[in-house]
């Protein structure tokens, strides 16, 4: 009799937290990423807010696990913006934070594949995160308002899809 006891003890103690919460975690987690056409409109419109302003630049969007889903590149920007604006995007989705406000974090730049300039913006919207976008070619700050711009043309399509 004291071992069914303390065996029902055991199971109900083991499934204390489950009963708690009212009912069983899933198994699994649900990501929302990016589409292919909205990553793309990202830094189609990221490049033109650049464009416009007299920059030849390359933008990149990264989903939140840090892959490329979206490239355009100015055909006069610099080679070296294909990988800036990439590793750049690359912070901004895995650090979710902009890579302006990273700068006084020396620590990271030991991280692997993380690059601490201005111009990576975290694409987040109505609570929710989907990674990354980053310009370069241009002065700094108008990388990071290039990048913003790449976030504000598909954020009412987020806002509407939640």
């Amino acid at each position: 009799m004291k071992a069914i006891r303390l065996l029902l003890v055991t199971v109900l103690c083991a499934r204390l937290p489950q009963i708690a919460l009212g009912a069983e975690p899933s198994p699994t987690v649900s990501l929302e990423s990016l589409s292919p056409g909205l990553a793309n409109k990202i830094v189609v419109s990221a490049v033109a807010e650049c464009t416009k302003r007299g920059y030849k630049v390359s933008a990149a969007v990264v989903g939140r696990d840090g892959n490329l889903l979206a490239f355009l590149r100015n055909p006069l920007s610099g080679p070296h913006t294909i990988l800036v604006s990439q590793k750049k995007a690359y912070s901004a989705s895995t650090l979710q934070a902009r890579t302006s406000q990273m700068q006084s974090r020396p620590d990271l730049s030991f991280a692997p594949g993380i690059l601490l300039i201005v111009g990576g913006v975290p694409i987040s919207v109505a609570g929710k995160f989907y990674g990354g976008v980053a310009v370069a070619g241009a002065e700094p700050a108008i990388d990071e308002k290039c990048a913003e711009a790449g976030v504000a043309a598909v954020q009412e399509t987020l806002e509407f899809a939640q």
